[in-house]
């Protein structure tokens, strides 16, 4: 299409008509699919001829959402996986190897410290955790063998934002070194990483790509030729794939990414405003506020402020889990990006695994409560949330 223009290209690009004359994009629901020939089954599989061979690496449902999220995203390729830290992994798989360093940004979601500190040290591969304001920092620790720079921005839960183009111009001119960025919070609808010089953007779909909490997906997107036809083998080899089904529920997600983040974001913006007002919060992290340490590099780097608010209140765990159990409306889980908002304790639950060093290195507290705002009357959402705040 010849429009640039997101709404427009999140409803109508990666459509894969059929001789049907379907409007909506059907499902593929199938493992294998049928050669015409013996011949043109060996020309596939060879990869002399283009078409479908097996839905663990190519069916069109999949093939649909991975063109709409490339789009979005201003890139040339997109592979998706069956998970978010299944686009993670698959990705270190293709690009590292023994005796290589990360570098990340020490706000990452737990399970992705999970994944690099326990197993990809097993492979002799070291991660190091930086904060993401000492750029003087990063720059020292990128030395020869350090192969990816890995930063969630905005971080969850924290809310921490990093300078994107500054970590590409510390990389620039290093085809080995990847700059990775997890677009989780944000989305392309409010963030296109590339754009401000990443190599490569990961996405978990099961968030706000899906909006709905119906699906486990994720994907790996990237302008690198090579790397994604090395991301695609790690795929057809080691089998992380998303099932036809839930391609099809991110694809067809994706057309109202833009409305239901956008006013998610104004929704997250009040009740941030209304919680640093409040007598029982120490500390509000949602870089909207104009007083948060990231708020102008936020304004920047993003067209708004996301839909994830995390706040401390006074006191520790027992007063958290006052605050979460006395909640009547708000949903209890460690999802987020549904159209429905979800309250947290990451302590005990997203980030419970990681131990007490590394909580307190990321910034963890007792204290601290993640809430995913979602489409619902803020003023509903805040009515709730004050039934326990009143009570410490």
């Amino acid at each position: 299409m010849e429009t640039k223009q997101f709404k427009t290209q999140a409803i109508r690009s990666g459509r894969i008509p059929t001789s049907e004359g379907e409007h909506s994009t059907p499902v593929f629901l199938t493992s294998s699919f049928v050669f015409e020939n013996a011949q043109q089954a060996a020309d596939r599989f060879s990869e002399t001829s283009p078409g479908n061979i097996y839905s663990r690496f190519t069916n069109p449902t999949t093939r649909a959402f991975e063109q709409r999220l490339a789009t979005l995203e201003s890139a040339k390729h997109c592979i998706a996986t069956a998970s978010g830290m299944g686009a993670i992994m698959s990705l270190c798989l293709a690009h590292l190897e023994s005796g290589d360093r990360i570098v990340a940004s020490r706000g990452l979601f737990g399970s992705t410290i999970s994944l690099f500190s326990k197993y990809l040290r097993k492979f002799g591969i070291e991660t190091e955790y930086l904060h993401p304001d000492d750029m003087d920092d990063w720059r020292t620790a990128i030395c020869p063998n350090t192969k990816m720079l890995f930063i969630e921005t905005p971080s969850n839960p924290l809310c921490e934002v990093i300078d994107i183009a500054k970590l590409a111009e510390m990389v620039s001119g290093r085809s080995d070194c990847l700059l990775v960025v997890d677009n989780c919070a944000c989305t392309p609808a409010l963030q296109r990483p590339l754009e401000f010089g990443a190599d490569v953007v990961v996405h978990s779909a099961t968030k706000f790509l899906d909006g709905q909490g119906r699906i486990l997906g994720g994907a790996v997107v990237t302008n690198l030729d090579e790397l994604a036809d090395k991301v695609i083998g790690v795929l057809r080899t080691a089998g992380p794939a998303i099932s036809p089904f839930n391609a099809w529920i991110a694809y067809t997600g994706l057309e109202t990414l833009e409305m239901r983040i956008r006013e998610a974001s104004r929704s997250a913006l009040q009740i941030a405003t209304w919680l640093s007002e409040h007598p029982n919060i120490r500390t509000v992290h949602y870089p909207g506020l104009a007083g948060h340490p990231y708020h102008e590099l936020a304004k920047r780097q993003q067209q708004d402020f996301g839909a994830i608010v995390s706040f401390d209140v006074t006191g520790g765990q027992k007063e958290a889990w006052t605050v979460i159990d006395s909640t009547q409306m708000l949903s209890i889980s460690a999802n987020f990006g549904d159209v429905k908002s979800i309250i947290v304790h990451p302590a005990t639950t997203t980030h419970g695994r990681l131990s007490a060093e590394e909580r307190q290195r990321t910034g963890i507290g007792e204290g601290l409560i993640r809430l995913s705002v979602g489409l619902e009357d803020v003023d509903d959402i805040i009515n709730d949330l004050e039934r326990g705040l009143a009570l410490i």
